[in-house]
């Protein structure tokens, strides 16, 4: 990608890669991302933000793509995550980021919000908005009373997937995952990966995505395996226990929310109540805008690549 500096940073005991473009001196758009993707999901916002004079920041987070992956599941904790990203805004030499996030990395992002809000000048979240903790109930507990036991995320907890997903292959699983549009909860067929989230998965790749962006991405995940990835899924239960202590927490920072109307998330049960009918503003008291984007599923940041980087511009430059 033409101008994209690539360099490895020391944080919080690992080593990190990021991608920046842009001037050093201007201010920093810190971009985070989800699963299974790496710091190339946001390629054509860095280039859109670096052009509007900003420094665009991505890195490849904790267990992706040229970070370091840690072996051991419980080092991928929330508090893991969150100080990593802390480590990587004090390398950058200053005080505060705009913070654009997707998928898990929008998670961490509401964590970062929670623990070191003064870090954060505003949030423009994609996809998963705050998910407020039940006072009682684990996390996957939930999703498991919810949509039983081949629902994703609970089959993402079994040390099996990895052994699953090698059996279709990695091309196979990738392209299956970010080409996948159907609302509703994703149930996995039992004991394989099969055809995972994308039954109807067409051999011609979406417009969005080229063979060069999914090789990109397949030749990383070649590289890692998908363990450091799933590692995040597998200490939901741990985080909800961590997070105690923050039950009930409003978060300040200013935030615009983003979600396609076909995101599997979107979908999730009580999900579209809690955006629109006031449990989102409540939790987040400063949630300036909530933007529906029409036709456009789970990956928006690729699939709506130059809406969701005006978006992002429209926003951060009122700060």
């Amino acid at each position: 990608m033409e101008g994209i500096e690539h360099r490895t940073v020391e944080v919080n005991g690992i080593k990190m890669h990021i991608a920046e473009k842009g001037n050093k001196q201007a201010p920093v758009v810190l971009f985070l991302h989800g699963f299974p993707e790496l710091w190339y999901s946001w390629r054509h916002q860095i280039v859109a933000l670096s052009s509007l004079g900003y420094r665009a920041v991505a890195p490849d987070l904790r267990g992706y793509g040229d970070t370091d992956a840690p072996a051991s599941v419980s080092s991928y904790t929330g508090f893991h995550i969150v100080g990593d990203i802390v480590a990587l805004i004090d390398s950058l030499g200053v005080d505060q980021v705009f913070l654009v996030a997707h998928d898990w990395g929008a998670l961490i992002g509401w964590y970062l919000c929670m623990f070191r809000p003064e870090r954060i000048k505003a949030y423009v979240c994609l996809s998963v908005p705050l998910l407020r903790r039940h006072p009682k109930i684990k996390t996957v507990d939930a999703m498991r009373a919810a949509y039983g036991d081949d629902y994703y995320i609970c089959r993402f907890q079994e040390g099996k997937m990895e052994a699953e997903i090698a059996e279709v292959g990695t091309a196979y699983a990738v392209k299956n995952m970010l080409t996948h549009r159907t609302t509703g909860p994703p149930i996995l067929p039992k004991g394989e990966y099969g055809t995972g989230f994308n039954p109807n998965m067409s051999n011609t790749l979406p417009s969005w995505l080229t063979e060069d962006d999914l090789a990109y991405f397949v030749s990383k995940f070649e590289k890692t395996g998908f363990t450091g990835g799933l590692n995040y899924y597998r200490n939901l239960n741990i985080n909800w226990e961590l997070m105690a202590p923050w039950n009930g927490v409003q978060i300040k920072v200013p935030v615009k929310f983003i979600i396609g109307e076909l995101d599997l998330v979107y979908s999730m049960l009580n999900m579209k109540e809690y955006i629109h009918d006031g449990g989102f503003k409540e939790d987040v008291p400063n949630l300036e805008e909530v933007i529906v984007q029409k036709g456009v599923a789970h990956f928006n940041n690729q699939e709506a690549a130059e809406e969701i980087s005006n978006h992002i511009y429209e926003f951060i430059k009122k700060f």
